[in-house]
């Protein structure tokens, strides 16, 4: 069986406090149907005991993927998600950009998550695999969720389905990558006096559409600001009727509802 994991766009996202080195937001998250990775089990060839395969850069203990496994592993369910890596190899086609704002690693790891639940028959629910998500990554919650528009807050924890028409996403990712530690790190450098916790609670009330039609891209992220200082290439992209997603680099609009 193979599994979808979806992209993301941050349709609004305001930061509204710090939490220690944590960066609190108010944001609507809504998943993109056109855009994901896939994911799925063969049976293994090697005698690694954690097999994955796919287009990764980063180290196996640094993988998303394999925080989520080590997650589960923590909750007591070390045994049953064993036997199922002693079993299969974990293959992963990536179409997500990395470093694009799209959410694609933590995408990966709740679909991951969802793989070995329905594997090893954990039983586990929607909300026991949020609880787990949150421990792996700041917005593998929202995707452990199985909505497709929320209104996300805390560090990314807090989930709260929003009810909307499915929107016909169309994404744009340059020719680079963003990276998101920086971009917050330049936010709290630069930006961090220009926080509107009032514009960010009108805005959760909002439908998306309306949401775009009211407020500028600059309005809505406010780390466009700081990503634009980071990397003054990325104003070449930031055309007209494009909003930024997330830490970025990627560039979304809504074409129709479908």
């Amino acid at each position: 069986m193979h599994y979808q994991a979806h992209a993301k766009v941050n349709i609004f996202l305001k930061i509204v406090g710090m939490r220690g080195a944590y960066h609190e937001l108010l944001s609507r998250f809504v998943r993109v149907p056109r855009l994901f990775d896939t994911l799925w089990f063969e049976p293994k060839k090697s005698a690694v005991a954690f097999e994955l395969v796919g287009d990764f850069t980063c180290k196996l203990e640094e993988n998303t993927l394999y925080k989520a496994y080590e997650a589960l592993c923590k909750q007591g369910f070390s045994q049953e998600v064993g036997a199922v890596m002693d079993t299969y190899a974990l293959h992963v086609t990536k179409v997500i950009p990395e470093g694009s704002g799209l959410g694609g690693g933590s995408s990966d790891s709740a679909t991951f998550l969802k793989m070995l639940n329905d594997t090893a028959h954990l039983k586990l629910t929607c909300k026991e695999l949020m609880e787990i998500g949150s421990c792996v990554g700041a917005d593998v919650a929202f995707f452990a969720s199985e909505a497709s528009s929320a209104n996300v807050s805390g560090i990314g924890e807090v989930v709260e389905t929003y009810q909307e028409d499915t929107l016909d996403i169309e994404v744009f990712t340059p020719e680079m990558a963003c990276h998101t530690g920086k971009v917050y790190q330049t936010y709290r450098e630069y930006f961090l006096q220009t926080m509107d916790k009032h514009q960010a609670q009108q805005m959760l009330l909002l439908p998306s559409i309306k949401l775009l039609e009211q407020f500028s891209k600059e309005e809505l992220n406010d780390l466009l600001a700081p990503a634009r200082k980071l990397y003054p290439e990325l104003s070449l992209y930031a055309k007209e009727g494009w909003f930024f997603s997330g830490s970025g680099s990627s560039f979304f609009r809504i074409k129709e509802e479908i």
